[in-house]
């Protein structure tokens, strides 16, 4: 039934189901400030778990004194101290990523195809796939290049990649 929808904003696995009441089952809501950034405090959210980077939906954030009228975007998060950081630039820098580390690789055939190789990669679900080249490092994990800086690549999400149709592992 999720596969369908045009963009998923929250847990594809639970279904149509309230993903805030489904987290606070297993994780404490705990206040905290949502901030632009600069760092101005701008509005307060029930609990940095809730969101996302890249989300839109959901921050409540109305008219800023200051500020356009014009969408927020979370654009980080930082659980320990529980400040979410949002902008109105859809395409803020602070959501490009060139780059990123995953801490565990899991490949198709058990082992991966070099130490270093290209292939294509996807961060979120129907995503085109985008070139990179991989860097197996020593201990496992694997440090991803893109070509092109990504948008909104979020810890905890799957990294998958391929070799044309073959899927390499993620």
């Amino acid at each position: 039934p999720t596969h369908a929808k045009k963009d998923s904003t929250g847990i594809c696995f639970i279904g149509e189901r309230d993903f805030r009441e489904f987290l606070g089952r297993y994780l404490p809501a705990r206040t905290g400030e949502i901030r632009d950034p600069q760092g101005q405090r701008i509005a307060e959210h029930p609990g940095v778990f809730y969101f996302t980077l890249g989300q839109r939906e959901g921050l409540n954030i109305g008219g800023v004194r200051g500020r356009a009228a014009a969408p927020w975007y979370v654009v980080g998060k930082d659980v320990a101290s529980n400040v979410l950081y949002v902008d109105q630039d859809r395409d803020s820098p602070l959501l490009q990523s060139r780059w990123l580390q995953s801490e565990q690789a899991h490949w198709v055939t058990g082992a991966p195809p070099a130490r270093r190789f290209s292939c294509t990669a996807q961060t979120r679900y129907r995503q085109p796939d985008e070139p990179c080249t991989v860097d197996v490092q020593d201990d496992g994990s694997v440090k991803v290049h893109f070509e092109r800086p990504q948008r909104a690549v979020t810890p905890g999400q799957s990294l998958v990649l391929y070799d044309g149709e073959e899927c390499l592992g993620g």
